[in-house]
């Protein structure tokens, strides 16, 4: 089937550009839409993108701080992880607004917005968090194949540029292959994590009390600080592109209320996959807790240190194999997003297309080289160092993503009718100055050591 040719205007109110062609054209409208029907049945077409979306917020990082805090206090920072969430919801629900309201992702409406001498350094930013997002990735797969096979961290390295297959077939498929395939992955690392937290046989007590908001956070120093690199760690500026992009491949009508219900659909598809990554986020805060925290092992945030110690106070062999298999899924389902967003961001931005494969293993080699350098000269002390200085990256480009996406959605000129209302617009500025101001913290802390 071929996909609906999308038309483009001379001129357009608010923009300094008409809108050129989508990225990733070749799926753009392929998905049908349901016109009639129960608002499940509409929703079944929809469902799919926020999935890829919610990938980005269970990546190594994440898992990381998540260890780290549940290890030290147990269950009381379930409520940052909760606060995060919901956060990420409503900048993910701003996302799916300008996609489907403005007709173009977060890169295409920079370039149509500002001046060059604005879009080329936005561009540039992106691709360098993009690059910073993959290498967090490779690290992460390394680490699962070396946990799962004992490879050695610098073939593990190496090994992960072979995803550039697995992205090619899936996408030539169709996209909802690339979104099955997604949704598979996560469903797994859901039931890894199940299958631990049954074995923890957790405080559920403690659990639930730990999703209530409470002061000790704040009077805490050290749990204030974990706290920070939760919430800090949790938005990922790559997705904000990614989601923007990947909403078009539903074919949505042109009419005012098609756009508004489209808007809406999308939104809960998001909030849906969303509090799914929840889930996942705080099984692993909840089995770090009901296992090493009970145990009085209060300082494991490592991904190795987690694996080598969740067999003996389990008492099962399995337990670490699950933690093994889910790490070297959540890397594999990072891979694959990881390449659409830097596919949107490059089109979007320059109206540049280069062939997937190219893409893809441009922006691995790019994360492939510094990852294979420090693995071979510093092992794993050197790749988790790595690894935090690709989250400092990511927080340096936080700003260049979340601001412009707040503006253009908060622009009545550019969205005319489906600009965001502005009790949501509040909201938004507010979640992005708190994010910003937590990694700009956390960007001061890593530069004082």
């Amino acid at each position: 089937m071929e996909a609906p040719v999308r038309p483009d205007a001379l001129t357009e109110p608010g923009w300094r550009r008409a809108r050129g062609k989508p990225a990733l054209e070749e799926v753009f409208g392929s998905i049908r839409t349901r016109s009639g029907g129960t608002l499940w049945q509409k929703l079944l077409a929809f469902l799919g993108p926020g999935y890829l979306v919610a990938v980005g917020y269970m990546d190594p990082g994440n898992w990381a701080t998540s260890l780290a805090g549940g290890s030290k206090f147990g269950y009381t920072l379930l409520t940052v992880a909760l606060l995060s969430n919901l956060m990420a919801i409503l900048l993910q629900a701003l996302c799916a607004r300008l996609g489907i309201g403005a007709g173009r992702d977060l890169a295409q409406a920079c370039r149509d917005a500002f001046p060059r001498w604005v879009s080329w350094p936005l561009w540039l930013l992106a691709e360098i968090a993009i690059c910073a997002t993959d290498l967090a990735e490779v690290i992460g797969t390394a680490i699962g194949l070396n946990l799962l096979f004992g490879i050695p961290l610098e073939i593990g390295v190496l090994i992960t540029a072979l995803d550039v297959f697995v992205v090619l077939w899936l996408q030539n498929l169709g996209f909802r292959w690339v979104e099955a395939f997604i949704v598979t992955l996560m469903g797994v690392i859901a039931l890894c994590f199940g299958v631990q937290i049954a074995m923890a046989d957790p405080d559920w007590g403690a659990v639930i009390r730990g999703f209530a908001p409470t002061v000790e956070i704040v009077r805490n120093p050290d749990m204030l600080y974990l706290a920070l690199g939760i919430l800090g760690a949790t938005v990922m500026p790559h997705n904000l592109y990614l989601h923007s992009g990947i909403v078009q491949t539903r074919h949505v009508g042109e009419s005012l209320p098609e756009r508004r219900e489209a808007i809406t659909l999308a939104t809960l598809d998001s909030t849906i996959a969303l509090m799914f990554a929840l889930l996942i986020n705080a099984s692993i805060l909840i089995l770090a807790a009901a296992t090493f925290h009970k145990t009085g092992q209060f300082d494991v945030a490592e991904l190795d240190q987690a694996h080598s110690f969740l067999a003996p106070l389990l008492g099962s062999a399995i337990a670490p194999t699950l933690f093994g298999i889910a790490l070297l899924c959540c890397g594999l389902n990072s891979t694959v997003t990881a390449t659409l967003s830097g596919q949107i961001v490059m089109e979007g931005f320059l109206d540049i297309k280069l062939p997937g494969w190219l893409r893809r293993l441009i922006t691995r080699g790019i994360a492939i080289v510094p990852a294979a350098i420090v693995t071979i000269l510093y092992g794993e002390k050197g790749s988790a160092q790595l690894l935090i200085l690709s989250q400092v990256v990511l927080s340096l480009q936080l700003p260049f993503a979340i601001v412009p996406l707040v503006m253009f959605t908060a622009d009545r000129r550019k969205l005319g009718e489906l600009t965001a209302p502005r009790w949501v617009t509040a909201l938004a500025v507010l979640t992005a100055l708190v994010v910003i101001a937590l990694n700009v913290k956390l960007l001061v802390d890593f530069v004082r050591g």
